[in-house]
């Protein structure tokens, strides 16, 4: 029987295991297509099904990695065929369906897309998740229909993965981009990726007021709990925050007052199961739109053996920007 190497999770009687070990190809869940990982990715919620911090995880054993870019070995699905290079996040893999840090993954043809026109397989993993949700936040606000002339715009938590995308997509577009990060040593590089200002976290993640001098039109929030309501309190009228993220804690400890006297929008932005198009008019925006110069930047790569790590790590902050696990 053909095996590969695997990260895999297990729960047993002393809790949560994590062990890189030879995985059965007959113990792959059902799909109808196979792909060779090539890459993946690194993003907080792999943080927290690596470490059990929080119960991403819903089956057990498990092959955690929410992403990966890879190429076809076998399809069934007639919008792919061996050696297409494809792309995937999100649909519950390494949650549910067993997911990237592998050799070799099996899934269901809909939850892909084509590699994008001009990207690698590394750049797309230097995106990933992350990046992919930045994209869609952008999206929400232009939908919105906020534009760089209606004020600055404020990215949290801009020091890590979804933040240092956002930060670079928003300058390009124009934006007067304040970068909010606890780290005061990233503050050349996120500069360097677009950010006019630098604000300390601490502004905002201590209770304040419901209502509160307004600072900015639009912004992305990776953060959740007081640093949201703070954004919010703090937005303009008819401005709008996309939330996306949930590093201080899934409450939102705020009130009617921004969205009744303000007319302050809160966009939820929901990466896991987009639609079709919408995920491939995100992933051909970020071809064409993310220089790869500053997505050089902001990416580390690390081999598949050290996936091990690599959950304390994000979780504790000590990830800047994003990291590619090369597994091929």
């Amino acid at each position: 029987m053909a095996t590969f190497k695997a990260w895999v999770i297990e729960k047993g009687a002393g809790g949560q295991s994590l062990t890189f070990r030879d995985f059965d190809e007959t113990e792959l869940m059902e799909g109808d297509v196979t792909v060779r990982v090539t890459h993946s990715g690194l993003n907080y919620k792999d943080g927290l099904a690596l470490t059990g911090r929080s119960p991403v995880v819903r089956r057990f054993p498990m092959i955690p990695g929410i992403d990966f870019a890879g190429v076809v070995e076998a399809s069934e699905d007639p919008a792919y065929k061996p050696g297409d290079a494809v792309v995937l996040t999100g649909w519950g893999v390494g949650e549910t369906h067993l997911g990237a840090y592998a050799e070799r993954a099996r899934v269901k043809g809909g939850w892909l897309v084509p590699l994008p026109e001009g990207l690698t397989p590394a750049q797309a993993m230097a995106i990933g998740t992350a990046g992919y949700t930045a994209m869609l936040a952008l999206m929400a606000l232009e939908a919105h229909g906020l534009k760089p002339e209606a004020g600055p715009a404020i990215v949290t938590g801009a020091s890590g993965g979804v933040g240092s995308v956002a930060v670079a997509l928003l300058a390009r577009a124009g934006w007067h981009v304040i970068a909010s990060t606890g780290r005061a040593s990233e503050a050349d590089y996120l500069r360097g990726l677009g950010a006019a200002e630098i604000l300390d976290r601490a502004e905002l993640s201590i209770p304040g007021k419901p209502l509160a001098k307004e600072r900015w039109a639009a912004g992305v929030d990776a953060v959740g709990s007081t640093t949201l309501a703070n954004l919010l309190a703090q937005t303009q009228a008819d401005g709008a925050i996309a939330a996306c993220g949930l590093a201080q804690g899934m409450d939102l400890p705020s009130s009617v007052a921004p969205f009744i006297l303000r007319g302050v929008a809160l966009l939820g932005i929901n990466s896991v199961t987009t639609p079709q198009p919408k995920r491939r008019e995100a992933w051909s925006r970020l071809a064409r739109e993310l220089d790869l110069a500053k997505l050089a930047a902001m990416t580390t790569t690390v081999g598949f053996a050290e996936v091990g790590r690599l959950g304390e790590a994000i979780l504790a902050g000590e990830v800047r920007g994003r990291t590619v696990v090369t597994v091929a």
